[in-house]
């Protein structure tokens, strides 16, 4: 026995060296899982200095951390570091290195662990030290755990409370005063049509390629990959009757939709807006044109929309095929249904408005999207009023406070302002429209597709709710809660101005 625990004090430590500044550093390798290459990150709104973002690693969602930043130095690691070195300390993270040496093993007699002995610098947070015989300098053990805790405070995971009720109750009482259906619009031939976003499953960008089908119609522009199944593409131009598009501008949106049961992908030229139509702004098709057997045909109702100046022809998905094509999509189906029945009966979905601030997608719960649109050209600026806050809109006889994403996010003033949109949401307590770069998809996922934020400091415990991991078009999406978008102070503040605001009215 005293010789097992005499060979046991005997045995080598094994430590992963590498460097950071000029630096010799080293960790236990049994906290190393792996070395990679520094990986493309999502980065987190108000996330401590030391985050660098969030990454996909064989679709696990991984936090890299700025190691320059851990240690208090300066420098922009974004820039420098090359390698990564993925641990576990709790939970799995990524170390943003300059560069990793080697694994070398060490007698437990030569690691040196007075701390008059140690000669660490300000921030250094040590657990000892050796001397490395390759190099012949001194090579420091980092506290790691230490570390991270210093600069992230991990909350215990409380379970959310629930606001989709009170969004809920909060639409349904406009709806009872204002009876109204959500549309999703897009523009074909420089003319805008829509769809109930009832009927819409997804809005994604066009894919740069397609397999094509052989000896197929025109309008039939192939099939693509959707999460492990096959989605036909059809021209949505074909199909109203328009002639094929000169070329293509790169914004092109894939539908996605249902007919006859079947999963389909509707190609228009370009999204356009969501928006809350009125019940009374929705006329059925005149008779004259509804006997047409023309493009008018697939016309379900007209949408009248800013005092009639804008018209919207609404489209049904069952009308935009003949009959004998809607009997072949529904044989298809439902052999394809009968096969992923049990698949799809366990996984619920969610849907989700995916928005663009610079190379970073951020996700909202479609629930509390009231609608989105174009960025009025004019926002009445008003003295006094929080800095968050761009201005205010008159939205149909609504007086909206518009609040600018990029500055909440304290992100750079955008260069490119003609694809900006308005995002108009509602929570239980605000309505409020928010400036963003552009509207990627409608995306609707499983619900366990939606994984854990990591769990680093309150601040982004609360405000990210959740991630999705798009391995196959290697995206990530942080799932936002639209309750914690402004602070408690700030959400004071807007309540202020809003009483404010209908005092004077």
């Amino acid at each position: 026995m005293r010789d097992q625990r005499a060979a046991a004090e005997a045995a080598p430590r094994r430590f992963l060296t590498f460097r950071l500044d000029g630096n010799l550093y080293a960790l236990p390798s049994e906290h190393v899982l792996e070395v990679i290459h520094v990986p493309a990150v999502a980065r987190v709104p108000h996330s401590p200095t030391a985050l660098l973002g969030v990454a996909n690693l064989r679709g696990t969602v991984l936090p890299l951390v700025d190691l320059r930043a851990l240690l208090g130095s300066h420098g922009d690691s974004a820039a420098t570091a090359a390698k990564a070195i993925v641990l576990d300390a709790g939970q799995q993270v990524a170390l943003a290195v300059d560069s990793v040496d080697s694994l070398v093993p060490i007698a437990e007699s030569a690691i040196e662990t007075r701390e008059s002995e140690l000669s660490a610098r300000e921030g250094e947070l040590l657990t000892g030290a050796f001397r490395s015989a390759r190099h012949d300098e001194v090579a420091k053990i980092l506290a790691i755990e230490r570390l991270l805790g210093a600069a992230f405070t991990q909350q215990p995971r409380a379970k959310r409370q629930s606001r989709g009720r009170a969004v809920a109750q909060g639409k349904g009482s406009a709806a009872t005063s204002a009876p109204s259906k959500m549309l999703v619009t897009f523009e074909v031939a420089q003319q805008e049509f829509a769809l109930e976003l009832d009927a819409v499953q997804e809005i994604l960008p066009a894919p740069a390629a397609v397999t094509l089908v052989p000896r197929a119609e025109t309008l039939v522009l192939g099939v693509t990959s959707l999460r492990d199944r096959l989605l036909p593409l059809l021209s949505l131009r074909g199909l109203l009757g328009f002639p094929p598009a000169p070329a293509s501008d790169g914004r092109e949106k894939v539908v996605v939709t249902n007919v006859g049961g079947a999963q389909v992908g509707l190609v228009a030229d370009r999204a356009r807006t969501i928006l809350a139509a009125a019940d009374s702004s929705i006329d059925s098709l005149p008779p004259v044109l509804a006997a047409r057997t023309g493009g008018e045909a697939r016309l379900k109702a007209i949408y009248r929309g800013d005092g009639g100046r804008r018209l919207v022809s609404i489209l049904s998905p069952e009308q935009l095929f003949r009959e004998d094509v809607m009997r072949r999509l529904g044989e298809g189906a439902r052999n394809e249904t009968s096969r992923g029945a049990a698949d799809s009966t366990r996984r619920a979905e969610q849907t989700f408005l995916v928005f663009r601030l610079g190379k970073d997608e951020f996700g909202l719960p479609i629930d509390v999207v009231d609608e989105v649109g174009e960025v009025p050209p004019k926002i009445a600026r008003l003295p006094k009023t929080p800095k968050f806050l761009e201005g205010v809109v008159n939205l149909r006889g609504d007086v909206l406070p518009v609040v600018d994403q990029r500055r909440r996010f304290d992100m750079p003033a955008a260069d490119q302002l003609e694809r900006r949109r308005l995002v108009v949401v509602r929570t239980d307590r605000h309505r409020a429209g928010l400036i963003v770069d552009g509207v990627s998809d409608v995306l609707r996922v499983p619900k366990d597709a939606v994984e854990p934020p990591p769990n680093l400091t309150e601040q982004i415990a609360r405000l990210v709710r959740g991630v999705i991991n798009l391995d196959e078009s290697e995206r990530i999406v942080l799932v936002l809660d639209p309750s914690e978008l402004l602070t408690p102070a700030e959400q004071e503040r807007l309540d202020a101005f809003q009483r404010a605001s209908r005092e004077d009215a």
